[in-house]
């Protein structure tokens, strides 16, 4: 529990992701107090695996009158950028889809034939609700009369409806791979126009735009003041992007910056605007969109899931701090051995979405096995990077910034770029702090990462050609 008062004023950051759900109080300037957190746990509904929205809810209302003793003036919600809320008659209509649920078949076909060109929305079409048009076109055969009624709004938004009654969208949420939003022309899609989704969305405001105050049955349940002020709130991956615009050296500079955890994504920050139709839909590129409005080419894989998956899972993650001499220790192994990791693990997702995942000259050693996973992550992130046309700068955050021999590496496979890591834990809520402080700067500084001592320019032509022997049947 928080210790202590602030005389000042605090702001409580909800950090609903996928897996995790996370609520940190914070001073005014940034220093952070408390955090607490829960694991989700979805729910069936109707035959479809769903986001459990009344349990989360039950559990925000909990922790935040935990801070009831602090002079709380404000709230921001974040949210994964794949779901979407259906509301009727001032209720949550029913559970909302989550997005790793399989969508029949047939209803997928129905929907992909309504979809507009990749070029327009920076969509690409991606399997089950990841584009969160699909889960609406579902839900509308799933509920039908509910949703002929129904006002949608984000995830994120839902949360600033449920603490003030006032239904809002945003575009950060909407621009993420949804198919319902055009990042050149900052309007909804076609599609979204002509199915009347768009009309159905709540009013469209800005992330640091004040949604309203705290109802006042949840002002009285949780003993915060009924003057707290509820932000719109953003997309999780954005708000890393405000955290990561807080150190001088990303700033308005043309950086990239790799979030790592379960998916690993990169979002290029453009110094000058640039054309985005001719990223490569097929390749896990997409483009988001950032709080201003301004799209940003963008790549992703299952990083996170693909270590988890080639470790098994261990204890003994490639992060924990002290296992990293003996991971260092184990590359020049891999590397003289040629072990390799063929892409992919996670089969639909990421820069060889079709490929099939292989063993070259697999090691016995437990540590190797790791740090082959390591260089494995690195190569995929390269080829990433190199789509999205990023350069100059690259900031590592989340999770796998502490993998040293998968960050060495990747300074390795791009000598021309400053490739940093901050020491920040918690970048996603500092972003989401920065809305309300824009000046507000990261505790730390971003610290350069050393490349490793090795060839990696071998190693990588060998595992291209791996890769490009699979794709074509034939062993290199």
């Amino acid at each position: 529990m928080p210790k202590g008062t602030d005389p000042v004023g605090s702001t409580i950051v909800i950090d609903l992701g996928k897996t995790l759900s996370k609520v940190s109080l914070w001073n005014l300037d940034g220093r952070m107090v408390d955090r607490q957190v829960r694991p989700n746990v979805p729910v069936e509904v109707a035959g479809a695996r769903r986001l459990d929205a009344q349990d989360v809810g039950k559990w925000l209302l909990e922790t935040i009158a935990s801070y009831a003793s602090h002079p709380v003036r404000t709230i921001v919600p974040v949210g994964h950028g794949a779901g979407v809320v259906a509301l009727v008659d001032g209720k949550l209509a029913f559970p909302p889809l989550d997005y790793e649920q399989a969508i029949p078949d047939a209803v997928m076909a129905q929907y992909r034939a309504q979809r507009d060109a990749f070029a327009l929305t920076g969509s690409p079409a991606l399997p089950d609700g990841l584009n969160f048009g699909s889960q609406i076109w579902w839900m509308q055969q799933l509920h039908a009369d509910a949703m002929k009624r129904a006002t949608l709004l984000p995830w994120a938004q839902y949360w600033a409806w449920l603490l003030t009654g006032n239904a809002v969208s945003e575009v950060t949420s909407l621009g993420c791979h949804s198919d319902l939003w055009c990042p050149q022309t900052a309007d909804f899609s076609p599609m979204a126009h002509r199915l009347g989704w768009a009309e159905q969305f709540a009013p469209m405001v800005r992330a640091g735009d004040v949604v309203g105050t705290l109802r006042p049955e949840i002002a009285a349940q949780t003993g915060l003041s009924p003057d707290v002020q509820v932000l719109a709130g953003l997309h999780d991956s954005n708000a890393a992007l405000l955290a990561a615009r807080g150190f001088a050296e990303i700033a308005d500079n043309e950086a990239t910056v790799l979030s790592t955890g379960t998916w690993f994504i990169a979002m290029r920050l453009p110094a000058t605007p640039v054309d985005t139709t001719d990223l490569p839909e097929a390749r896990d590129c997409l483009v988001n969109v950032d709080v201003h409005g301004r799209p940003v080419p963008s790549a992703r894989f299952m990083g996170g899931r693909e270590i988890e998956t080639l470790i098994e899972i261990d204890t003994r993650r490639v992060d924990i701090k002290p296992d990293q001499p003996a991971l260092l220790a184990a590359v020049p192994e891999v590397l003289a051995n040629n072990r390799l990791i063929l892409p992919t693990l996670m089969r639909g997702f990421g820069p060889f979405a079709q490929g099939r995942f292989d063993w070259v000259n697999r090691p016995d050693d437990w540590f190797e096995r790791r740090a082959a996973a390591c260089l494995y992550a690195a190569l995929v992130a390269d080829t990433a990077l190199d789509l999205i046309g990023s350069s100059g700068r690259l900031l590592v955050e989340g999770r796998f910034a502490e993998a040293e021999v998968f960050v060495r590496a990747l300074a390795s496979l791009r000598p021309d770029t400053a490739v940093y890591t901050a020491n920040a834990h918690n970048d996603v809520s500092f972003g989401a702090l920065r809305l309300i402080d824009p000046t507000l700067r990261p505790q730390g500084e971003l610290v350069r990462v050393e490349p490793l001592d090795a060839d990696l320019d071998t190693y990588r032509n060998r595992w291209k050609a791996e890769v490009d022997a699979a794709a074509l049947g034939t062993a290199a």
